[in-house]
């Protein structure tokens, strides 16, 4: 490899000369040499290009140098360039190999493009596996996404419910900057799937409250005809609201558990109509409800005492949020966020929703400038925290040799935090401000992430 225009490669691409950088890269390898820095940068570059085909053909390539390692960045990247090509059932092939590399750090990332590609070859099932995947992972600071396509996914299986309560929960985690509307929309459809005409109503009034989103005509259609149902209700004929769903192409969706949707095991529940509930006789049904009532009368002293219960220590839990809250704990953390900012950066990720909404682009810029590429770890020194202002300095170790100290400043975005400043910190500045917070050491080793290379874009982001 030449290193000296490897390393232009890289300052190119840092600076967002994509062009340039694909083309340094191309000639920083000998002709039949093996490279995984060389062709990850490379794949990279080509995803930012919107060259796909190519951006595959290189990620496997550097597949093949097992000396380098990153399997999971790399098949993740490279099963998002095949779906972006339009080949999705390839693309289950790379992003199944992700789960091989347990030491890939964002495996959500994965998970989400392995449900949109099997969405893509009309699997709604495993779609929805892997979109419950994502949202349940830990480490995804942001699951309404993947709760939102698992609500689509429930609509394809005809699971209306199911669907309302993947869409109602999506709703609890959508931050201050995305667009609801959109979901509320969704769950409107699904609420008129399940024969809900009021809570579709509402739905659709909120989606379309503030103007600015538009319904499609499905959805559109649906909203009429859960305002003309209410109407019929209202005047004493609810008989209406069937005939109207029929004309609408809308049956009534059966009754499953909304707390479990998925079951125990993970796994989708069968319809009701599976289970043989309904060949139960009806005297069966009678006693089975005296059996219950006995039971009912049985517990229902205990039942209050744990009511009581779990409400005293639902309020221990809230005066504990609080308290942390206001001594500048969050979630993701203000040291996640900034291990988060130093990992995407140097695998050439998009890094912009990590910022604070109220920086302009000149500053975002300027912080992207100050940002090391060829990062190896990155450890937390110390974390000076406050309610709406933290500051976590940083110790990154780079990999060409040596460390460098940064000092991350942060600002509160709801419950997490988002950067505001970045400065590099040297020893002849006497140090850094930032405390050190005893047992908060950390580090996280440069594994690359990636996020959605939706099809539908002229653009992806790679880890």
């Amino acid at each position: 490899m030449n290193k000296q225009v490897f390393e232009a490669g890289k300052t190119a691409y840092r600076q967002g000369n994509i062009v340039q950088a694909a083309n340094l890269l191309v000639q920083a390898k000998q002709p039949g040499e093996v490279s995984g820095q060389v062709d990850h940068l490379l794949g990279n570059c080509y995803m930012k290009l919107g060259r796909y085909d190519d951006a595959a053909a290189v990620y496997a390539n550097a597949l093949h140098d097992a000396g380098y390692g990153h399997l999971g960045a790399l098949a993740c990247n490279r099963g998002r360039a095949l779906l972006a090509a339009g080949k999705p059932q390839d693309a289950i092939a790379s992003l199944s190999m992700v789960a091989k590399d347990s030491s890939y750090a964002t495996p959500y990332k994965a998970q989400l493009a392995l449900g949109k590609a099997y969405m893509a070859v009309g699997d709604a099932r495993n779609a929805g596996v892997a979109f419950r995947s994502a949202a349940i992972d830990e480490g995804n600071p942001n699951p309404t996404d993947a709760l939102s396509r698992l609500g689509d996914c429930f609509m394809k299986l005809g699971r209306a419910a199911d669907a309302v309560e993947a869409y109602r929960t999506a709703l609890d985690f959508v931050t201050p900057s995305e667009n609801q509307n959109a979901i509320y929309a969704d769950m409107g459809l699904a609420y008129v799937a399940a024969n809900r005409m009021s809570e579709a109503a509402d739905s659709f009034a909120r989606a379309t409250a503030d103007g600015s989103y538009r319904l499609a005509p499905e959805a559109q259609a649906a909203y009429n005809a859960a305002r003309k149902a209410l109407s019929a209700k209202t005047a004493g004929n609810p008989s209406e609201t069937d005939a109207l769903l029929a004309a609408a192409g809308y049956g009534t969706a059966a009754e499953v558990d909304p707390l479990d949707p998925l079951g125990k095991s993970g796994e989708f529940i069968p319809s009701p109509e599976d289970t043989g509930f309904f060949s139960v006789t009806e005297d069966e049904l009678v006693a089975e409800d005296k059996k219950q009532k006995k039971v009912h009368r049985k517990h229902k002293h205990t039942g209050l005492k744990v009511f009581l219960i779990i409400l005293a220590i639902f309020l221990v839990i809230a005066g504990a949020a609080v308290a942390l809250y206001y001594h500048g704990y969050g979630w993701p953390t203000a040291e996640s966020v900034s291990e988060e900012l130093f990992n995407d950066a140097s695998s050439g990720e998009d890094i912009s929703a990590l910022f604070a909404g109220s920086l302009s682009s000149t500053a975002r810029e300027q912080i992207e400038k100050t940002l090391p590429t060829g990062v190896t770890s990155v450890d937390v020194a110390g974390v000076d925290r406050s309610t709406y202002d933290s500051t976590v300095l940083l110790s990154v170790t780079l990999a060409e040799g040596g460390t460098q100290s940064y000092e991350v400043n942060l600002s509160r975005d709801g419950i997490s935090w988002k950067v505001a400043d970045v400065t590099v910190s040297y020893a002849s500045q006497g140090g850094s401000t930032a405390t050190i917070d005893s047992g908060s050491s950390q580090s996280a080793t440069s594994s690359t992430s990636a996020d959605d290379a939706d099809s539908s874009a002229s653009t992806a982001t790679t880890d």
